[in-house]
């Protein structure tokens, strides 16, 4: 299947989501990543206008966890068992872009790094997902 089409299948299972709530779309993914972008707007604001930590939050965990499952081969369960993250620079409009890449990728338990960035390639938010393959 070429990525074109894996990229629609994965767009399409957003239906009645959070992800479609906040507009998440995959856009591209290989070897050992997955990366995904939300718009910034009103619907992801806090209420000084400027982009929610936890929608930034909802991000991450959205492309740490695809990336695990898609890298388990999609034989099992993934769930993210724990996140942190740090906001490092504020944003008020555009697309953000999250990129997950793993630092640990055991039987069970994936450690992946997942920068958020802003279309110049600035660094927004840096998070940090464990997850657990079931």
């Amino acid at each position: 299947m070429c990525k074109k089409e894996f990229l629609k299948i994965l767009n399409g299972s957003r239906k009645n989501t959070l992800l479609k709530s906040l507009d998440i779309e995959f856009i591209d993914y290989g070897e050992n990543y997955v990366e995904a972008r939300m718009p910034v707007n009103s619907v992801v604001y806090q209420p000084d206008g400027i982009l929610h930590g936890g929608a930034t939050a909802a991000l991450a965990e959205t492309v740490g966890s695809t990336a695990a499952s898609l890298f388990s081969k999609g034989k099992k369960m993934v769930r993210g068992t724990e996140l942190s993250i740090n906001h490092l620079k504020s944003i008020k409009s555009g697309y953000v872009y999250a990129k997950a890449i793993p630092i640990h990728m055991g039987r069970s338990m994936q450690l992946w790094e997942i920068k958020i960035n802003d279309k110049n390639g600035k660094i927004i938010s840096i998070a940090k997902l464990t997850t657990l393959t079931l």
